[in-house]
């Protein structure tokens, strides 16, 4: 494995992954210095997002259009790794997967082969998507997977399921339900879970940017545990010690809703393509990519304890 200590570029690094990766990169020394990291954001108040993460490291902060070869040829320039974090699950009238998928990796491949110093790129992605799958969402970033690993630099693709991690939407909304005494789940909660530590998903991309390999890889990361939605809503309650009454929606009636908002909004709260994501089930042998990748994962009690329980609202 080898140390970082040159330059990684970050994409989409104001999300809540990309913020925690800055910070965990920043704790690394490698060879007497962590890396410089050079975060790529959308708009200055990202960037302000960014700037404030704290860490000991220098970072570049760069505000740009992802799809802009010009921009993106001047971000690549001078690093030894790449983590792309662009995506989207849910497509609004002024987003769509094409852009935010196939088109941001399309001109990063491109890019990243006209500088020889980029040793490896990391490319998240979700856990089930291939390019023929009737989902949107999920085909939109199976194509993007295979153009990043059809790419001339070495890349490795991580999919991974549901991530709990620090002041995120999917830790937000499973405390929210953790304490509620009546919880409205679609079939009943009965879809299949495997959520990740936001902290293994991290360095699981260190553990990829340190590879040596030449080679292009697809590595599919799940949680310790597999549990159907509502036994993860009953152990997050068990934080609170609460036990809420499970009631439960059909997903037509949730499917045609989510219809319904998509024909009248310009950004509705859910829909078609992001209901199925969201039901889909999570059967993940993760004990290849843990062995890759060198990560050791966080039980689910801890993550839930961590980013779930009383207290976890100012977990940082």
């Amino acid at each position: 494995m080898l140390q970082l200590s040159g330059r990684i570029l970050i994409t989409g690094a104001n999300g809540h992954l990309g913020r925690l990766l800055i910070a965990r990169l920043g704790a690394l020394t490698g060879d007497g210095k962590a890396p410089v990291i050079r975060a790529l954001v959308r708009s200055e108040r990202a960037a302000q997002q960014v700037r404030s993460v704290p860490t000991t490291t220098p970072t570049e902060v760069l505000v740009g259009d992802y799809t802009d070869e010009t921009f993106m040829a001047e971000a690549v320039a001078g690093c030894d790794g790449v983590v792309h974090l662009v995506g989207i699950i849910k497509e609004g009238r002024s987003s769509s997967y094409r852009a935010a998928h196939e088109d941001t990796c399309e001109v990063l491949a491109r890019v990243a082969a006209g500088q020889p110093g980029v040793r490896r790129i990391v490319y998240l992605s979700i856990f089930g998507s291939h390019p023929e799958s009737s989902n949107p969402c999920l085909a939109s970033k199976g194509r993007a997977e295979s153009i990043m690993l059809r790419g001339q630099v070495p890349t490795t693709v991580i999919r991974v399921p549901m991530v709990l991690g620090p002041d995120d939407f999917a830790s937000a909304a499973l405390r929210g339900r953790a304490r509620a005494k009546v919880v409205a789940l679609v079939r009943g909660g009965a879809s299949i879970e495997q959520p990740i530590d936001a902290v293994d998903v991290a360095s699981a991309i260190i553990g990829a940017l340190r590879s040596s390999d030449r080679e292009s890889i697809s590595v599919d990361l799940g949680g310790p545990e597999r549990l159907s939605h509502r036994e993860l809503v009953l152990r997050a309650a068990d934080q609170y010690g609460n036990r809420p009454r499970v009631v439960p929606v059909p997903l037509a009636l949730v499917r045609g809703l989510a219809a319904v908002l998509e024909r009248s909004t310009d950004d509705p709260p859910i829909t078609r393509a992001m209901l199925e994501i969201l039901q889909h089930d999570d059967r993940i042998d993760q004990a290849a990519g843990c062995e890759r990748l060198g990560v050791r994962l966080t039980p689910l009690s801890e993550t839930l304890r961590r980013y779930v329980g009383p207290g976890s609202e100012t977990h940082g």
